[in-house]
């Protein structure tokens, strides 16, 4: 009537739909985190909900199973942030104070390794490193202090440390009826299969991934403790309280750690530098080609330039939330590009999540 063919009136309006989709998502972006962090934990604490319903006797209602899950969960925590929290709390402190002083310190100076070319530069870098050092020192010592007290009261982050389990609760009580209204949308026949098959695989994957991570989250800060606290390491405890955590940012984060673990250590005096650098390699090397791929099998096979692109990527786009989810997007977008090409080839799904994406 208006000149519009309706073909390019519902073309244009596809295009309005998605854009204001992004746009809402965009948005609520706060919120999709907290939602993907409750969906992540509630895959990481599935097997052990399996494994007490399995076992318990008279075979309890699962929701009694995830009670007791979250019981024993709650008890961990609290035990885990009055022994290691209140330490990690008091060495942030110490170190936040004595930061400043450390900077001005001319011994470590001396100890930095420079190549033969660059030891005529050794005063200007040297100077350059501590003005920088005394600097960050002076603007990080309000931080750390208040870091050090939100470790042991929680206060910032309360809301989500409430919410993500309560929502992970219902991701783990009614997620199999979320899955069938999934699917009873698509309807029946080779579209139900392939939906079926995607989410199969993004199950599988998530599941595999964020177990991964946490275990290798886990033997990063318990090795860092041992190694720092068995050499005389200062602030061993609060070290390895950061190794950990920022195991779950793909490649930047284990060689974050390891720079301020060694920068920290150095300016206290540290005789063993050297040493932990030997332990980081060795480290990487058991985590990266050892502990990961045993604990991922043959799920998540990226090229390691792919996954480091999505970690920058994925920083400027969202920050640390961005990176930390860089790689399991990334692995959903190959699941489905995999899936959907096999089902247009007319391929067959018994070869499952290993078959389909395994191989590269």
């Amino acid at each position: 009537m208006l000149g519009i063919e309706a073909k390019t009136a519902r073309s244009a309006w596809t295009v309005f739909v998605v854009g204001l989709g992004i746009w809402l998502a965009w948005e609520a972006r706060s919120t999709l985190v907290v939602f993907a962090l409750a969906l992540l934990f509630a895959y990481l604490l599935a097997p052990v909900v399996g494994l007490v319903h399995r076992y318990t006797p008279g075979r309890v209602s699962p929701a009694v199973s995830l009670a007791i899950v979250y019981l024993a969960l709650v008890a961990v925590l609290v035990t885990a942030g009055v022994t290691i929290g209140s330490r990690i709390a008091e060495e942030a402190s110490s170190l936040a104070s004595r930061l400043p002083d450390l900077a001005r310190n001319e011994q470590w100076q001396s100890r930095i390794p420079l190549p033969a070319w660059l030891e005529p530069q050794r005063a200007r870098i040297v100077g350059y490193m501590r003005t920088e050092v005394s600097q960050s020192g002076r603007d990080v010592v309000p931080y750390l202090q208040r870091l050090g007290a939100q470790v042991v009261l929680g206060a910032r982050y309360l809301g989500y440390a409430v919410l993500i389990p309560v929502l992970a609760f219902f991701f783990l009580k009614d997620g199999g009826r979320m899955r069938e209204a999934i699917l009873d949308q698509v309807g029946r026949g080779t579209r139900r299969e392939t939906v079926e098959g995607i989410l199969n695989d993004i199950d599988r994957l998530l599941g595999q991934y964020i177990r991964a991570l946490v275990l290798q989250a886990l033997s990063a800060f318990v090795l860092y403790a041992v190694f720092l606290g068995a050499t005389g390491a200062p602030y061993a405890m609060l070290l390895a309280g950061i190794a950990g955590p920022l195991e779950f940012i793909p490649v930047v984060g284990p060689m974050a750690a390891g720079l301020i673990t060694g920068l920290v250590t150095g300016l206290a005096g540290y005789g063993y530098v050297a040493w932990f650098v030997l332990f980081w390699v060795v480290l990487r090397g058991f985590q990266d080609y050892v502990l990961i791929p045993f604990l991922l099998g043959a799920g998540i096979e990226m090229d390691p330039l792919l996954v480091l692109f999505g970690v920058l990527a994925g920083e400027q786009v969202a920050g640390i939330a961005g990176m930390f989810f860089s790689v399991p997007v990334i692995a959903i977008a190959r699941v489905v590009t995999v899936r959907l090409r096999r089902g247009r080839a007319g391929v067959g799904f018994a070869g499952g999540f290993e078959e389909g994406i395994g191989k590269r």
